[in-house]
Order: C-alpha cells, then sequence, then structure tokens
C-alpha cells in the first residue's frame, strides 16, 4: 500500500446548497480502495459556510463495486490512513469522520468472494488485521464518526463499532449475521456491542442477526444521532466538538473508555491523573481567560 496514494485530489459540487466533496478517482483496482483526506483540503474552501470544520479529516471507503466489502487490501490501506491520522498534530487532526465515498453505502462487511479463495492461515491472518485495524481506530487519540448512510453488516457493522460515535438515517441497516453462516464476529462485534447496548440487546441482536433501521439503532443507544443528512449531522456534530479543547477530547477519551475496563476506584484514579495533566496547558489558560472575556476560545492544543 502506497502512502503518497491516502490524499486525493477533490472538486466540489454543490446541490442545492449542500457541499459535497467528490474525489476526481473512482474505485479501480489501481485506485485506493480507502484512503484518508482533510475535508476542507485548500484554503480556498475556509468559506463561512464551513467555519468549524478546520481539521476534520476523512477516512473514506471507496469500493462501491462490492458495496465496501472489507478485503486485504482494503484494510491495508485503511490501516495505512489511520496510521498516517495518529501521527498528525492533535491540533491539525481535530476529528475523523468514517464515511463511504457512494451516498447510501457503508460496509457489506468481509469480502466474502475473495474469503472463498483464502487458506484457513490466510483467513486467520486477516481476521488478525482487521481486529488490529480495529483496534488502531478505536485508539485514535482524536474522536470519531462514523457515517452510516446505508448497510452495516457483520464487519461493517463491527467497523462503525470502532468509531466513538455514529450517525445513521433512512438508509441505515445495521446487522451481525454471523450466526447464521455458523460462526460468530470475530472482529470484536461481540464485545463492542455489547458494551454499547448491553448483555440483553446484544444477544438478541447477535443470536438472531436481524437488520435493525437507523430509528431502532438510535433508540437502543446503536447511534447516537437519526437525521434525513446524516453526513451534514456528521458536519454538525463535528463544528460543537471542534469548539472543544483538543487536548481535553483527548483526555476525556482516554478517561472515558477506561470506565469499560477499569474498576470504578482505577477508573477515578486514572481520571484524576489525565485531569491533572491538563492544569498548566495553554489550552487551559485560555479558557479561563476567554470564559472570562466572554469570547470564543482558540484552543491550540497545547
Amino acid at each position: 500500500m502506497i502512502l503518497s496514494a491516502l490524499f486525493r485530489p477533490t472538486r466540489v459540487v454543490v446541490r442545492k446548497g449542500i457541499r459535497t466533496l467528490i474525489t476526481t478517482t473512482t474505485s479501480t483496482d489501481s485506485a485506493p480502495h480507502a484512503y484518508l483526506r482533510p475535508y476542507l483540503q485548500t484554503k480556498d474552501e475556509a468559506q463561512p459556510e464551513n467555519e468549524g470544520l478546520e481539521g476534520v479529516m476523512c477516512l473514506v471507503m471507496n469500493r462501491p463495486e462490492t458495496k465496501n466489502a472489507l478485503s486485504v487490501r482494503m484494510v491495508g490501506e485503511m490501516r495505512e490512513g489511520i496510521a498516517k491520522l495518529d501521527s498528525m498534530p492533535i491540533s491539525s487532526a481535530r476529528i475523523l469522520l468514517l464515511h463511504s465515498f457512494q451516498p447510501n453505502l457503508f460496509c457489506s462487511g468481509a469480502d466474502l468472494r475473495e474469503r472463498r479463495t483464502m487458506s484457513t492461515t490466510q483467513v486467520s491472518s486477516f481476521l488478525d488485521s482487521l481486529r488490529d485495524m480495529l483496534r488502531e481506530l478505536e485508539g485514535i487519540k482524536i474522536p470519531s464518526i462514523a457515517v452510516i448512510d446505508g448497510y452495516a453488516l457483520g464487519g461493517g457493522a463491527e467497523l462503525a463499532l470502532g468509531c466513538d460515535l455514529r450517525v445513521g438515517g433512512e438508509n441505515t441497516k445495521i446487522a451481525l449475521p454471523e450466526t447464521k453462516l455458523g460462526i460468530i464476529p470475530g472482529a470484536g462485534g461481540t464485545q463492542r456491542l455489547t458494551h454499547l447496548v448491553g448483555v440483553s440487546r446484544a444477544k438478541e441482536l447477535i443470536y438472531t442477526g436481524k437488520h435493525i433501521d437507523g430509528v431502532e439503532a438510535e433508540r437502543i443507544g446503536l447511534i447516537n444521532t437519526y437525521s434525513p443528512q446524516p453526513f451534514q449531522s456528521a458536519l454538525s456534530l463535528s463544528r460543537q466538538i471542534i469548539s472543544s479543547a483538543p487536548l481535553a477530547l483527548a483526555s476525556a477519551k482516554t478517561a472515558i473508555t477506561s470506565a469499560t475496563r477499569l474498576s470504578l476506584e482505577d477508573g477515578l484514579d486514572l481520571e484524576r491523573r489525565v485531569y491533572n495533566k491538563l492544569l498548566n496547558t495553554e489550552d487551559r489558560q485560555e479558557g479561563l481567560k476567554a470564559f472570562k472575556e466572554k469570547r470564543k476560545a482558540v484552543f491550540r492544543g497545547r
């Protein structure tokens, strides 16, 4: 996989006042199947309607002909994008949107056509890479949002679960159907889903393999927001998050994530440690000064 291919050129299309970024390539054997790009790629795009979106990064899935099925190559390219993102300064990469190049799509799960050509050893290696990719996605220091504008099945649902937040809409369909194929979710689905919606609900969804729509997903807490325009809703949510201090967001993510694996007392101790590290930061002082002066704080991640 080639790191130079992670940032792809784009053109801007405006439809009924909605700004949409379209890459100048489509998914072919030579084009990347997944790539990282800034939402705003040029200074010319920093228009008033895009205020507050500086620092939004996008990890784009681009295999529409397979409904973004997760192949060996695609998982590798996603891991490269995540690694590139995690090496960027927290002041410039503020939030990640995981979404499809094509609308009305998210991810149909593992590429079963490719899977049929693989040996048992190769399948095991692929699952290890997929699990590692989800752990790396979950572990990035900035907040992440999955834009589930379409089907998220099996590994696609597990991919969405690897993000901090999820946004869906009228095209959203989520399912973990692995038991219908004689297996179980193998890339963290049994664990992350249980942490998110509880033991009983996770058992129901995995035992039955049933599809749930965006309305039901929001009702049970599987997605955070249901919206007629999921991507626009994700951008609105990004604006709200980006107005917070980047170091504080990273620390909050660390503390919240620890609550799923630590006892209450150990979690409280960790919370205090990460809290204390923020007290002498420039952003902390800027937050206090901005509050006193009744203005918007300008955080720099320092």
